[in-house]
């Protein structure tokens, strides 16, 4: 520890006091969620809650895991894929608890999709994506506005990115575009069996 150098002229962090830890609420009996420890919780630490909780719930839940995940993650998904194929299988599956492993963008438009019977859970609500972070819709209103004044808006047709967010989604739609291809259908395609 003696080698560590500055990079900071301001030593004000060095030593400061930090806030306390959060805890969420116990739903679990004896199970907290302490932030400062589950980062440096190896991978393979929670694998037997998960299975546990997967064995209880058995088809009343639904696990997606977006091919950009990790492998300790997938390992546990139902389905496996895209953000809008993984959406729409969650959709024709009976479960009633989805949990998408993935990013802001991809539970919502998980949730647009759903039945009714469905709730849609982002396990990590950090998870979020610099592309669809890249223009909020009061930008895209603020920007249609001033396309607005200069064109006729009937013959503007808004498109957008999948990997949008919702609002701006229903926006693209509400204005006769097409929301990052939410109207595409595709098969539910099971995961292999694991061996």
């Amino acid at each position: 520890m003696g080698n560590l150098v500055s990079i900071s002229d301001s030593s004000t962090l060095i030593g400061a006091h930090q806030p306390p830890t959060l805890h969420a609420p116990e739903i679990e009996a004896g199970v907290g969620c302490d932030f400062d420890s589950y980062l440096l919780v190896p991978d393979h630490a929670l694998d037997d809650r998960i299975a546990a909780a997967k064995a209880r719930l058995d088809r009343d839940v639904v696990i997606l895991g977006h091919h950009y995940q990790r492998d300790e993650v997938i390992k546990f998904a139902d389905f496996r894929g895209d953000s809008l194929k993984l959406s729409f299988q969650a959709s024709q599956a009976e479960g009633r608890y989805i949990v998408f492993c993935g990013v802001h963008f991809m539970a919502e438009s998980a949730d647009i999709l759903r039945r009714e019977h469905q709730t849609v859970i982002l396990p990590d609500l950090n998870a979020g994506c610099s592309m669809a972070d890249m223009a909020d819709i009061g930008q895209v209103e603020a920007c249609w506005g001033e396309l607005s004044s200069l064109l006729d808006p009937r013959k503007i047709i808004p498109v957008t990115y999948m990997n949008s967010t919702a609002a701006i989604k229903a926006f693209t739609g509400e204005h006769g575009g097409s929301p990052g291809n939410m109207a595409a259908r595709s098969a539910p395609v099971p995961m292999p069996p694991k061996s």
